[in-house]
Parts: C-alpha cells; sequence; structure tokens
C-alpha cells in the first residue's frame, strides 16, 4: 500500500479549504498528503456565495460583489443595506483553479483522479479503484445519508435547486443588487424561494431553491425559471451555463463517528449551516479551526465543539420539518423590518446573546414555542 501522512476521501470544498489551510500555515511541509476524488475539478459546476467585511483572502477569485440585496414575498418588498457586509460570488471552477495552482508548488501533496471504493477509518486504510493507500489521518468529505436516515431524533432536510445563468435580449437585472430571497413565488406547501445573482444587465444566475424534504421533478425547476424571467420582462434569452445540487440540512451530530484518527468533513460532517445551507464561509472558519487543531492535539474526537447556534438551528428545522410552508413566514418576519447586517451577523455565529434576542424575537412565536417544547422530549 502506498503511505502518506493525511489523506483526503473526496477533494470538495472542504477538502480543498482544509489542504489550502495547511498550505499558507507552513506546518506542514515535511507531511506527506494525498487527495483523492472521482471528479477531476476542471468544470464550472456551481456557484458560492458568501459575504464578510472588507478584503477577504478570495478576493482574487471573487467574481462579484454586492452592497445591497433585495427581499422579497408576495405582499412586500424590502432592499436589504449589508453594510459593513458585502456579498461575493465565487465561481467553482475558480476555486478549485486557485486551491490547485497551490497544490502544484507543493511536491508533498498529490491529487489522484480516482473513484474511492471503500475506506476503514480506524486503521486509515483506503480502497480506490486503482490503489490502495494507509496513512495517519483520514479526512473523510463522502456523504454518507444512511446515519441521518436510520433515526428520527434530528430532521433531515434538502435544500435543493437548480440554476440557469442567462443572458437575456431585454435589459431587466440591476447588476448592483442581488436578490436574496424572493418568496413571490408559489409555494405550494414549501420553503421555495428565487434566488437572482445578477452580473449586468444582461447577464444573470435564476435558481430556484428549496428547503424541503423531497426533490422536484426536472421540469418543475426550470418551468419555475421560464415563468419568473417572463415576469421580469424577459421575452427571449441564452442559457450559459446550468448548475444543479442538493445540500442536506440537519443538525445531526455527525462528529460522533469521527475516530481517534479520522474526520467527516464538509456535508458528511455537518460542517453547512444547518438552517440556511450556506457553505463557503463555514467551510472556511471550520477549516481554520481545524488545521490549528491539527497542529497540537492528536485525538480527533476532541475536535467538535457544540454551540448555542446548533441549538438554534435545530429548532428552526424541527419548524420546517413539522411545517414546511412556515419558511416564508419565518425569513419574512426577520428582514420586513430586522436589521440586515444583524441577520447576517447571527448567520455567522458571531452574536452575543443580547443581539441574539433581537434577531429571534423577530421570529413567529408560537411554531418556534411547539418546537422548544417537541424538542426537550427527545434530548
Amino acid at each position: 500500500m502506498k503511505y502518506y501522512n493525511y489523506i483526503f476521501t473526496g477533494a470538495g470544498l472542504s477538502a480543498l479549504m482544509t489542504v489550502y489551510e495547511m498550505i499558507i500555515s507552513g506546518k506542514f511541509q515535511d507531511k506527506t498528503i494525498l487527495l483523492l476524488d472521482i471528479d477531476a475539478k476542471k468544470t464550472n459546476d456551481r456557484t458560492w456565495c458568501f459575504w464578510e467585511k472588507d478584503k477577504g483572502q478570495f478576493d482574487a477569485i471573487v467574481s462579484k460583489k454586492w452592497k445591497t440585496a433585495l427581499f422579497a414575498n408576495d405582499k412586500f418588498s424590502r432592499d436589504l443595506d449589508f453594510n459593513p457586509y458585502q456579498y461575493k460570488m465565487i465561481q467553482g471552477l475558480d476555486f478549485y483553479n486557485f486551491v490547485f495552482n497551490l497544490i502544484e508548488k507543493n511536491k508533498n501533496i498529490t491529487f489522484v483522479n480516482d473513484k474511492v471504493i471503500s475506506f476503514n477509518d480506524n486503521q486509515v486504510v483506503v480502497i480506490s479503484e486503482k490503489e490502495n493507500y494507509t496513512g495517519d489521518v483520514l479526512f473523510n468529505s463522502i456523504y454518507n445519508p444512511e446515519w441521518v436516515k436510520n433515526q428520527t431524533k434530528y430532521p433531515i432536510l434538502q435544500q435543493h435547486f437548480t440554476g440557469w445563468f442567462v443572458k437575456s435580449e431585454q435589459e431587466v437585472f440591476n447588476p448592483e443588487q442581488a436578490t436574496f430571497m424572493d418568496f413571490s413565488i408559489p409555494q405550494n406547501g414549501n420553503t421555495k424561494f428565487m434566488y437572482v445573482l445578477p452580473t449586468s444587465k444582461t447577464e444573470a444566475l435564476l435558481e430556484p431553491t428549496l428547503f424541503s424534504h423531497h426533490h422536484l421533478k426536472k421540469e418543475a425547476y426550470e418551468t419555475e425559471i421560464k415563468n419568473y424571467a417572463a415576469n421580469l420582462g424577459i421575452k427571449n434569452f441564452e442559457i450559459k451555463e446550468k448548475e444543479q445540487g442538493s445540500i442536506p440540512m440537519t443538525c445531526y451530530p455527525f462528529w460522533k463517528h469521527n475516530t481517534k484518527n479520522s474526520i467527516n468533513i464538509g456535508s458528511a460532517g455537518g460542517w453547512t449551516k444547518a438552517s440556511t445551507g450556506f457553505t463557503f464561509k463555514n467551510s472556511s472558519k471550520i477549516s481554520k479551526k481545524l488545521v490549528a487543531f491539527l497542529q497540537n492535539n492528536s485525538d480527533l474526537r476532541d475536535f467538535h465543539k457544540k454551540d448555542k447556534f446548533w441549538y438554534y438551528d435545530l429548532l428552526f428545522l424541527d419548524v420546517l420539518d413539522k411545517n414546511n410552508e412556515l419558511g416564508s413566514a419565518v425569513f419574512s418576519s426577520l428582514f420586513k423590518n430586522g436589521n440586515p447586517s444583524l441577520i447576517l451577523k447571527f448567520l455567522d455565529h458571531e452574536t452575543s446573546y443580547f443581539e441574539d434576542l433581537q434577531v429571534i424575537l423577530k421570529c413567529p412565536k408560537i411554531p418556534f414555542i411547539k418546537a422548544l417544547f417537541g424538542r426537550v422530549f427527545k434530548f
């Protein structure tokens, strides 16, 4: 078997973020690192958005920034001033190229385009189609849906979407304002909104997004895009690119499956923000903490620390699990009169308890009180 100090099964966002942090730390140059993934990471397969103040470490590959955004439902709309934050967009291929250019300069890091068949996380043995590997530490980002399916204590929803990057013949978009959430589209008993990222007056990503239990048929997402485009006044458009995805939304304690020498990362490790599906910023923060942890600790079972935001997310998912149609009401109550920058700070897990209350008290009371009492009996 080929031996490496660190083995990553999967080379998605969380793995590449962690390797990036290992490189810039300068502390792992004497360690051999292997990345295994069936995908060569040569296509623009996704779009990540996040918010931050001022200039960030990935600004070189940010393709678009917005200082304001639109929130809407069927009864009102509001322009959201994100100051001091900026809403930033990164294309998947730009991120892959950014990290792989760094990897190529570090001879201790190897990427193998190969399919992982199985792995033993206690002994750190990985079996792939081409080779077998052994190592000291395993970072697994291959999601195991069976862990969540075979339990009822923690609800599981999906954030699922299909997006079209379109170029319209008509100038209908405001390139200075993103559409954060537009709940004016038919809800059909779910939490469903349109997400719009305009890059010019004629170009934008149109993406119907749902927080619900079940996926729609492909035609349903596409019909939603066509109807929304027509309502904007678009008569003819060209589809430049397509993307689709499904992100698990759950507070299931994936960290309980970590071992002394292995850790689950990314969606497989619960790194996705459970209540919103935002992944990029969360992965950046957690990977920094993980790389710092690796320098001083040897037992990966000690890495995860549960905080108050985990409980907040859990209650929100309990609400949507029982009454999926309430998503529009919850988000609308937050954004109708709430402070947009405070909400973003809250979603970034950076608020005090006093600031938490300012956000939480904007939410509908009865559904969350019911969820709280229901949750007490599940612990």
